[in-house]
């Protein structure tokens, strides 16, 4: 079950929102901890035995972080986090068996042992509170990576009022605008490409495929961001944004401190900083780097092709660090064309798990003929009118621009009405069945 279905939008959360309001303060956290285990029961459905990983996973790491408090130890805290490294390598390196959202959940888990190690929180003797921590259904399946002292005090107290009620819908509308009518839509026309072969298409087609999907995977992972932070003011609760713009960035290391930015922070307090960050000589600097990068593509995936895209992010910011990014901050207008071939390009690497695929991807961006291959003239003209509209507003929707117009109107009837028109549109998208795929389920 998705936050973009009509299971969840009418059945799921009316029911468990209604009843979560109906609750006495001291009951909430208990029915936000059962309704989560429910919603990730029905995300898997036709694997039961993931729900039981899922609980294990949560009375180990609560258990863990006690102990660790209670008999702080170098030992017990390697302990609790090899647990854990050993748990999400077993099952989505090994084994490939990708239960949903442990990539996100299980990062949750070593924050809060290395911080409850560090001294930077107490553990949570309260089960119940530290099961709705890791398992809060609003950023359980996708994120945002929510570190626990960040949310601990809303734990135990937090405001529900009808203003956050109403700010929460706007966010889940905006987001699920961003998720069904820019993210679903256009992303067919990667899905179409991918059905054809890359061999009969066309230099200016596989161009607008890339772009495509680079549009696809920014509003598919930055609808649910909303969508999560919205739920979670409903329920009192401030999620972190994972997103600022972005695709305006002039540099692949400003575009990553603007993506999927809890990651970021994840990966910088716990990983980069420990190992010595910008501190010590250039070569253990670099050294530091490639760690975080390569570990932040294996973190997507199994596949070579993210261990390349971790590499690749790696070889750019050094790059850019031994001092192409003076030169691209000084000169923001040669820093915005540079980074609009380079994000498509990183994202072709990330998009396929078939390295002949994206040989042949490839060599199709760079107009390189392949035999065998069949290219109907002007197939770009024909696709470009079918989805040239959507690349056209998927463009303007990266900008800043919208986002300025929405804080002028999000309180004005104009703006309400705007977002009962977003809403019944996408229902009715949902209603006919167009593809309602989610890219980041599947990391």
């Amino acid at each position: 079950m998705v936050f973009s279905s009509l299971e969840f939008i009418f059945i799921f959360f009316p029911i468990f929102i209604v009843t979560y309001y109906m609750m006495p303060a001291r009951l909430k956290n208990l029915w936000l901890l059962a309704g989560s285990i429910l919603f990730y029961t029905f995300g898997s459905l036709q694997n039961p035995e993931h729900v039981v990983l899922f609980v294990l996973s949560l009375v180990f790491n609560y258990l863990a972080g006690v102990l660790l408090d209670r008999y702080p130890g170098r030992i017990l805290f390697l302990f609790g986090i090899g647990v854990n490294l050993l748990y999400l390598g077993c099952f989505k390196y090994w084994l490939h068996v990708l239960p949903i959202g442990i990539s996100f959940y299980t990062f949750q888990a070593i924050s809060y042992l290395c911080d409850v190690s560090q001294g930077k929180c107490r553990a949570d003797r309260s089960f119940i509170n530290f099961g709705t921590y890791l398992s809060m259904f609003p950023q359980l399946i996708a994120g945002p990576i929510v570190k626990y002292p960040d949310i601990r005090e809303q734990l135990l107290s937090r405001k529900h009022n009808l203003e956050n009620v109403v700010h929460g819908l706007q966010y889940f509308v905006l987001g699920l605008g961003s998720k069904v009518i820019l993210a679903n839509r256009i992303g067919v026309l990667w899905t179409q490409l991918s059905a054809i072969g890359y061999e009969s298409i066309s230099t200016p087609l596989a161009w607008m495929g890339l772009f495509a999907y680079t549009f696809q995977i920014y509003f598919d992972f930055l609808g649910y961001s909303l969508m999560a932070i919205g739920l979670g003011k409903m329920l009192g609760f401030d999620i972190p944004r994972n997103f600022d713009n972005p695709y305006l960035s002039t540099s692949m290391t400003e575009f990553w401190r603007r993506w999927h930015m809890t990651l970021g922070s994840w990966f910088r307090e716990y990983v980069y900083i420990p190992l010595g960050g910008n501190r010590g000589s250039k070569v253990k600097v670099y050294r530091n780097l490639f760690i975080v990068w390569m570990l932040t593509g294996i973190w997507h995936g199994a596949g070579w092709n993210f261990v390349l895209w971790g590499f690749l992010l790696f070889l750019l910011i050094a790059i850019e660090k031994a001092g192409l990014k003076k030169w691209l901050d000084k000169c923001k207008l040669l820093g915005h064309f540079y980074m609009a071939a380079v994000i498509p390009l990183s994202w072709a690497v990330f998009a396929h798990n078939d390295m002949n695929k994206m040989t042949v991807f490839f060599q199709r961006l760079l107009g390189h003929k392949i035999e065998g291959g069949i290219v109907f003239a002007g197939d770009y003209l024909k696709y470009g009118k079918e989805y040239g509209i959507y690349l056209i507003l998927c463009l303007f929707f990266v900008t800043r621009l919208p986002w300025k117009v929405w804080a002028k109107i999000k309180e004005t009837y104009f703006g309400q009405i705007l977002l009962v028109g977003i809403f019944v549109f996408v229902v009715y998208c949902l209603y006919i069945g167009l593809d309602n795929p989610f890219l980041y389920y599947q990391f």
